[in-house]
């Protein structure tokens, strides 16, 4: 779609996390351009303020996945309060997603194995722990970093669920997979086959895609937003939209995966997806924005993006690149 006249200036008046993506993905420009201005995530705004609070033994906050001396049962993890999202995956999430090259961590992966241990039995941190969605983001983590995460990635084979997908409870005895879990999986492997991990072996690859495909087929199944079994919603947040994405399931972070496997695999965009972009294309403003709905609750270290009712950048971002990827095949 073409972008309107106020709306590109608008976004270009960002982060370099965001604004490189901006110049990147809508406004076309060529890697001379947007290149150098993700080169600045490493000294500038979020990018240089989250790696400003890392610790010296190259953790953040402490701890693995939950800051140092978190109180699981304490007052954060009551209804509503939401977790911490400062500590050491979050932030390595964060720096990753917004385009942070991997040589400003150089030694950080080192570090981490050597010192940084889940808080899940105390298991070391690149070979995962027991939970879906952790081990997702640590398996794409690691791979951007240059960790040794193939027991993660062959986890992933052993524990996909007979659905195709797979559940963060599956170590209660859940034998059915939930979309939360299983779009963080996806996501996940689709990051470690992007990596190109030197030396991974040709059939754990094959195996790792396989299992990435029957996960997509599980979400497509249920056309991104309703049940298999009734045809009904799988319910409202479904179609609520918030920035930062974190674990939390919506149709814009699904379509956002889908169209970034589909560019991966050089296919078009399944003619499932279509309800899915509706909901999305129905949520823009007539400005041309989308409205960031709700903040995941929680502690971070800064916000990175506006308030609830207000209009978001990151969103916009998502919403026109996933309409323009949808809309350029049906145009086409």
């Amino acid at each position: 779609m073409a972008i309107d006249d106020d709306l590109l200036p608008w976004l270009l008046d960002s982060d370099p996390a965001l604004r490189w993506q901006v110049e990147r993905d809508l406004a076309g420009a060529p890697p001379a351009v947007w290149e150098p201005t993700r080169a600045r995530v490493a000294t500038e705004g979020f990018g240089a303020r989250l790696l400003a609070v890392q610790d010296d033994d190259g953790r953040w906050a402490g701890g693995a996945f939950f800051p140092a001396g978190f109180d699981v049962q304490g007052p954060e993890t009551a209804p509503g309060a939401g977790q911490p999202w400062t500590a050491t995956t979050w932030s390595l999430v964060s720096l990753r997603e917004w385009g942070l090259d991997p040589d400003v961590l150089a030694g950080t992966a080192e570090r981490l194995d050597a010192v940084c241990r889940w808080e899940y039995d105390d298991l070391p941190y690149w070979g995962g722990e027991v939970d879906v969605c952790i081990n997702a983001f640590t398996l794409e983590n690691g791979a951007w970093l240059g960790a040794d995460v193939s027991g993660i990635a062959r986890w992933f084979v052993e524990h996909q669920l007979a659905d195709g997908g797979w559940n963060c409870e599956w170590v209660d005895g859940a034998t059915r997979s939930s979309v939360h879990s299983t779009l963080n999986a996806v996501k996940g492997l689709l990051g470690y086959e992007k990596a190109a991990v030197p030396g991974t072996p040709p059939e754990l690859m094959a195996s790792l895609r396989a299992v990435r495909h029957a996960g997509e087929e599980y979400l497509l199944e249920r056309h991104l937003l309703r049940r298999l079994s009734t045809g009904e919603p799988i319910a409202p947040w479904v179609t609520r939209f918030a920035y930062p994405f974190r674990s939390f399931y919506s149709v814009l972070n699904a379509l956002d995966h889908v169209r970034s496997a589909s560019l991966h695999d050089a296919v078009p965009p399944d003619p499932r997806l279509a309800e899915a972009v509706e909901v999305v294309r129905a949520a823009r403003q007539p400005d041309g924005t989308w409205t960031q709905e709700r903040r995941h609750p929680g502690r971070v270290w800064f916000e990175v993006d506006v308030p609830a009712g207000e209009p978001s950048r990151w969103l916009t971002l998502h919403g026109i690149r996933v309409l323009d990827w949808w809309d350029a095949h049906r145009d086409g």
